[in-house]
């Protein structure tokens, strides 16, 4: 069982299943959101997630898109997209063991901040997609 907290304690979260991606997201919007030069994303079916404690805020950020937060403490806590239908993406930092789910790509690169510099060799794409051979 993965589970999960904002930083107050008030939202939680769980999930049996396993992560369907785990990827840094280094698209302007997400960097805005977080107030963080990257942000790390779990995704996951979002009928396997339950949430308990305090509901979470919606905030709609552009089209189709809802970032949801704790009222209590601000915390960052997911992300969903039209784009991505059935999916709800949990930041990573909010799991009980963060360590447990590894990063396999980057995505949004071409957004990287100019100053951070990565080596972790890990994938590197345009988009979200994942589709095409990673960026060299």
């Amino acid at each position: 069982m993965l589970k999960g907290h904002c930083l107050c304690g008030a939202v939680r979260f769980e999930t049996a299943a396993q992560p369907l991606w785990v990827a840094h997201c280094h698209c302007e919007s997400c960097r805005r959101a977080t107030s963080a030069a990257i942000a790390t994303y779990a995704g996951f079916p979002a009928a396997q997630v339950a949430w308990s404690g305090q509901p979470r805020h919606i905030y709609r950020s552009s089209p189709g898109v809802e970032r949801g937060f704790c009222p209590r403490c601000g915390s960052p806590m997911s992300f969903a997209g039209e784009k991505w239908p059935g999916e709800i993406h949990l930041f990573l930092a909010s799991f009980e063991d963060p360590a447990a789910l590894a990063p396999t790509a980057h995505v949004h690169v071409g957004e990287q901040l100019a100053w951070l510099k990565l080596a972790d060799g890990l994938a590197r794409y345009q988009t979200t997609s994942g589709e095409g051979p990673p960026l060299a």
